[in-house]
Formats: structure tokens, sequence, C-alpha cells
């Protein structure tokens, strides 16, 4: 799994997130690996109906109806989108709401990426089977030093942690991603695929960085 997060970043501001996500789509189909994009939330209506996953940057565990502003995954559902972010280290949520929303997208049949700072919160929330486990230390994110070579250990410790709570979550690899040869790493040590932001999307060529990206996860 090869997820970008756009976060809102203002290279991908506008109809960019189209042009962004037919590249993504292209490469995705000639690699056959599996590409997913997490556009700006007021961009999502935009691509939804892309042939790769899109996916919400965060959701809300609150009900449809009288909910203004908040992201709730029914309606996501119903627009196309595939899952969520949950708990990313820029929207950090209470654990309660964690194991809710982890089970309100199981229940929809829905994508769920749970970002953990630590191995200790990998370890418990693989406990939920969400479908990813994505670990990102928090100091190393849009920092351009990728964890695979700052703090391997923290991925190996990780990916056992994972496995041991249960055999269907995957581990993701986050932080400082920002060249094919951190992607190898992150595999090598035993991530199942990345979560990548600013080293794709600032990046002055999308096609070739994306490319990049892909051929070293194969």
């Amino acid at each position: 799994m090869f997820i970008i997060n756009c976060k809102n970043y203002e290279e991908i501001a506008g109809n960019k997130i189209i042009e962004f996500v037919k590249i993504a789509e292209k490469i995705a189909k000639k690699h056959k690996i599996k590409i997913a994009i997490a556009p700006p939330q007021h961009l999502i209506g935009l691509v939804s109906n892309s042939s790769i996953p899109i996916l919400a940057q965060h959701v809300d565990n609150f009900s449809v109806g009288s909910t203004t502003g908040y992201m709730i995954p029914e309606l996501l559902k119903k627009s196309k989108i595939s899952g969520s972010l949950i708990n990313h280290s820029e929207h950090r949520i209470s654990e309660k709401e964690i194991i809710a929303l982890v089970l309100r997208l199981k229940e929809l049949k829905m994508m769920s990426v749970v970002c953990v700072k630590d191995v200790a919160e990998a370890k418990k929330y693989a406990k939920l089977n969400p479908d990813y486990i994505a670990i990102e230390p928090p100091e190393l994110i849009g920092s351009g030093k990728a964890v695979s070579k700052e703090r391997p250990e923290l991925i190996t410790k990780s990916a056992d942690a994972v496995n041991s709570a249960n055999n269907k979550t995957h581990l993701l690899c986050g932080a400082g991603i920002i060249s094919g040869q951190d992607v190898a790493k992150a595999l090598e040590l035993g991530s199942k695929g990345i979560l990548v932001a600013s080293g794709i999307i600032k990046a002055k060529d999308w096609t070739k960085i994306i490319e990049e990206f892909s051929k070293a996860m194969l």
C-alpha cells in the first residue's frame, strides 16, 4: 500500500488535485500497485470517482444529521470515499474516538489507517484490527529525514508488535520519506507500505517521484 497524504499543501489546491490523481491512477495501473490518496477535505468531491482509493484525512465520530462541520463516515461512503486516516499526528484524537472510528469504518466496510507515534501505540491499536497501522514519529514528519534511516529499529519493533497483535493489520511507514531508497529500506525492515506527504506533493515532477517510489515498492 502506497498512501499519499496531500495535507493542505498549496501545490495541490484547486484543480491541481485532479491532475495529481490522474498521474497516480496511471502509475498504479502501470505497475499494478495499490496507491491511495488523501486530498484536502474540501477537494474530496473533485476526485471521488477515481479508479484508485480516495481517503479522508480525518473523520469524526458524530452522527448523520445536525452535525455542521464534521466529517461523517456514512456520508463519505455515499460519496465513494474508500476510508480515512485516523489520529494523524497533526490531528490527534482520544483513544475512545479511535476505537469507535475503527469499529465504525469496519462496519461500513471502509479502510481504516490508524496513525501512531511509537511502538506502544502500534501494539495497542493493532488489537482493534484496523486495515493499517502507520508509524510516524512526529519529530521526523516533513523533516526530509526518513524514519527508515534515522530510527530503523522503530519499524522493526512496530512490525513485530503489529504482527503479534493480529495477522490482518499491515504496518505502513511514514515520516521523512523522500526517495525510492527510503521506501525500499522501510519495506526491508518489515513495513508493508508507506504513508508519505511532502516528499511527493512538494516534488517538482510528480510523475517522476511517484514512479521512483512505486518501482522501489516492487
